[in-house]
């Protein structure tokens, strides 16, 4: 029967309780916080590193030109008197002229003078494992940075959440000492005014003193508390500091325990995952060493002596290149060794990590249920001591009870307040380490 009300107060208790105010903190945080931006930033970044990838596909056009200016060193020699001036001597002979001058042998340097070539050189892969691989891999580092992002996300969700319902709980905790000093300082009054007339001891009014004393003390430690709590939300979702905290909650309102377990789709099984594969493209980006490489190029331009610019500068030149590795010393044997080594360890990963987010899961949901039957406990507790404390106060003011004994039922109703109200925003807190070991928050893309 006591579970069963309890689990009505569960159900009853997450649907009425109003989020409205912390949802829209909770989406501030996701849009102010500096984290989230650098993660953005290297989302860009690896985006563009794929698109860089990509772009290696298409052909390159490039304006090359140079220009030689040479004189000395090495130089052919070509004898073309020696080879033609005894036939033009003997064809000056036969026509009886001088028609045939003699040649001087020529000596032409290796090294053009000036002499200029400007081209446009266009290359193009036509097969290419490397840039395929390559795209592949930059494709899932980018799923990567986007991932890490959402797990970033949702351990911030569970932070803003925890940092809220302690900051409730800290507000709560100063209204219950406001109360508790209102009680000890009427205690005080009453004990100064029996002293007056001799009806107590002057050990009472001392005591009533030091209560009032001490609650103060306890009070003002609970606003700075407080304080510190409202810092440090305000940090988390990138306000100032002392910004002040709106709230719309309700008292003694539960969460609920009624989820399925949901590890299989956190985020970290599917980073793992993912890293699995690119593992894999990486093997094989490795495999296609052997693979040949085909490409092809062409230029288009002009060269001459003395910047001279006609039909017979304009040249063309184009062809097909194959580049296929025979031998590396076993390098890349070595390598896929090393890779397929990085698989056995990412496999062991995923199965240790399975395993760790069920313990979560299983832990935390543990902990909520040990939170609202602490919560419930609590709760009873505090009736107890307000209807203990109201007996007492009337005894005391009827002459028939001891200081000592109302003293005591106070302290105890002051405290069922307060164990109640920590035990209630544990609950929420336990809730929302479920809801993130659960990965059950819905993200906002």
């Amino acid at each position: 029967m006591k579970k069963t009300l309890i689990l009505i107060a569960i159900l009853l208790g997450y649907h009425g309780y109003s989020q409205n105010k912390l949802d829209g903190y909770i989406e501030t945080g996701l849009k102010n916080n500096e984290i989230i931006k650098q993660h953005n930033f290297d989302i860009n970044k690896s985006m563009y590193a794929l698109k860089e990838a990509h772009s290696l596909f298409y052909p390159s056009v490039s304006l090359n030109a140079n220009y030689t200016k040479a004189d000395g060193g090495r130089t052919i020699d070509i004898p073309i008197g020696d080879m033609l001036n005894p036939v033009y001597s003997t064809l000056n002979q036969l026509t009886n002229s001088n028609a045939f001058p003699a040649l001087q042998n020529q000596s032409v340097l290796i090294n053009p003078d000036n002499f200029y070539d400007a081209r446009i050189h266009t290359a193009m892969p036509l097969l290419n494992f490397e840039i395929i691989y390559n795209k592949r891999i930059k494709k899932q580092q980018n799923y990567l940075q986007i991932i890490e992002l959402e797990i970033y996300k949702r351990e911030l969700v569970k932070e803003i959440k925890i940092a809220y319902y302690k900051y409730l709980q800290s507000k709560e905790g100063i209204k219950i000492y406001e109360e508790a000093l209102k009680l000890v300082k009427e205690n005080q009054r009453v004990n100064q005014s029996l002293f007056k007339n001799e009806k107590i001891n002057r050990t009472a009014v001392l005591r009533s003193d030091n209560e009032v004393i001490r609650i103060e003390a306890n009070l003002e430690t609970a606003k700075q508390a407080s304080n510190n709590a409202k810092s440090y939300f305000n940090f988390l979702i990138n306000q100032k500091l002392d910004t002040e905290i709106e709230t719309d909650y309700q008292n003694e309102l539960l969460p609920t325990t009624m989820v399925s377990e949901n590890t299989q789709n956190r985020e970290e099984l599917a980073q793992l995952g993912l890293v699995k594969e690119l593992n894999g493209n990486v093997s094989k980006l490795t495999e296609s060493y052997w693979f040949p490489k085909l490409s092809a190029f062409a230029d288009f331009g002009f060269q001459d002596f003395d910047f001279e610019v006609n039909k017979d500068s304009r040249y063309y030149f184009a062809g097909v290149g194959l580049e296929w590795n025979i031998f590396s010393g076993n390098k890349n044997k070595f390598k896929l060794k090393q890779v397929a080594e990085d698989t056995q360890k990412i496999n062991s990963q995923i199965d240790n990590v399975k395993q760790q987010l069920l313990l979560q899961f299983q832990v935390t949901q543990n902990n909520l249920k040990s939170a609202l039957e602490q919560f419930n406990a609590d709760k009873n507790q505090k009736e107890s001591a307000r209807k203990y404390n109201e007996d007492i106060t009337k005894l005391y003011k009827e002459g028939q009870a001891i200081y000592i004994e109302l003293l005591d039922a106070q302290n105890q109703w002051v405290n069922a307040q307060l164990n109640t109200n920590i035990a209630l925003y544990n609950s929420w807190i336990a809730y929302a380490e479920l809801e993130r070991a659960n990965a059950t928050f819905t993200l906002n893309q």
